[in-house]
């Protein structure tokens, strides 16, 4: 159903009484005609709008597609009230609904600055997991105004899995090329390989990384505490290695209790963990550095071409943590990106939040 043009009239004359607010127009109109068909409140600035282009309140001109309708301010509205009910409608749906052209529907929308976004994958929470993601954020806010070189002394750590066929997001891979090149990316080998990697970053350093047993079992994990990660650390200015709050997740290698036991006597009350001093929230990779910023960059490097062989894997990595590394100020901008984490994080009340950042 199409609006008269004395209701387009008074819908102008309103918008005008309202000084072009949308919202304030909707609600004199509703009281002023109380018994017509209410519009939408963007309806209003599209009728002001379409004066001013046209100087007509309607416009006939077919759409180019196959299926015409004349364009009305009722199929724009039509199109604007199926967007705001269902926000994930495409517009081709629309179009086949409505029996309009898809390409009036992207116009339309375009138009009214109306934009596709795409969905932000998070990570799956519980409800039990919120007070302790706000607990842990305001700790090391507070920690950080107490001492302003806090973060600086945390060691973030984390273990990856590197596969031969790495991750390819075939939406971020274009070819240019004058006609079709049938281009192809290979998945899905039959011989496989694997890499366990270990990884830290404190202050500006990035420590390891370390190739890990496939299978990364308690004992196995304390030994790499007990023997392997002093030498990694070597490096670390000794003032950092004295006062160095070691971090790790609650995988069960973690959990395991003689390693909890080591990382008492290595880290007296200065180690975060599940079971540790410092409690570590469950289901946050959004909160490490290892996981929000380092194995993500560091796959899109390693995997920039294939891989062929577990060696050339092994010398990716190691290539592109030297790489990383040599990146002047990177970690610097992780640690503040930490702190902008955090500070969402406690807005969100310890729901996700990556979206909104």
């Amino acid at each position: 159903m199409e609006y008269t043009f004395a209701e387009l009239t008074d819908m102008l004359l309103v918008y005008g009484e309202a000084r072009c607010n949308s919202r304030e127009a909707e609600r004199i109109y509703r009281r002023k005609f109380p018994n017509r068909r209410h519009p939408s409140r963007k309806i209003f600035p599209n009728i002001e709008r379409r004066i001013r282009e046209t100087g007509t309140l309607s416009v006939t001109r077919p759409d180019v597609a196959p299926r015409r309708t004349a364009r009305t301010v009722a199929a724009e509205e039509e199109i604007l009230e199926r967007v705001e009910n269902a926000p994930f409608v495409s517009t081709r749906e629309i179009a086949n609904a409505m029996r309009i052209g898809h390409s009036s529907v992207w116009r339309i929308l375009h138009e009214q600055l109306l934009h596709p976004y795409h969905l932000q994958k998070v990570h799956a929470l519980i409800p039990a997991d919120y007070p302790l993601r706000v607990f842990f954020c305001q700790w090391y806010l507070r920690s950080l105004i107490n001492n302003p070189q806090f973060n600086r002394n945390i060691l973030f750590s984390d273990e990856a899995l590197f596969t031969r066929n790495g991750y390819f997001n075939s939406h971020n891979y274009h070819v240019w090329h004058e006609e079709n090149p049938h281009a192809t990316h290979v998945t899905g080998h039959q011989q496989r390989f694997h890499l366990n990697i270990w990884a830290g970053i404190v202050a500006d350093q990035l420590i390891g990384p370390f190739v890990l047993p496939p299978r990364l079992n308690g004992d196995v994990y304390l030994d790499f505490l007990r023997n392997t990660l002093p030498g990694l650390l070597e490096e670390v200015p000794l003032n950092i290695r004295q006062q160095m709050i070691f971090q790790h997740d609650g995988a069960p290698a973690h959990f395991y209790r003689e390693v909890r036991n080591y990382l008492d006597e290595a880290y007296p009350g200065r180690w975060i963990g599940r079971g540790g001093p410092i409690a570590w929230p469950p289901r946050s990779p959004d909160l490490t550095s290892l996981d929000f910023f380092l194995w993500g960059y560091l796959k899109n490097l390693v995997y920039a071409t294939p891989v062929e062989t577990v060696e050339q894997l092994q010398q990716r990595i190691f290539d592109s943590c030297r790489t990383i590394q040599n990146t002047a100020g990177i970690f610097e901008r992780v640690r503040q990106s930490m702190v902008r984490r955090c500070n969402a994080c406690i807005e969100a009340g310890g729901c996700q939040f990556e979206h909104l950042l």
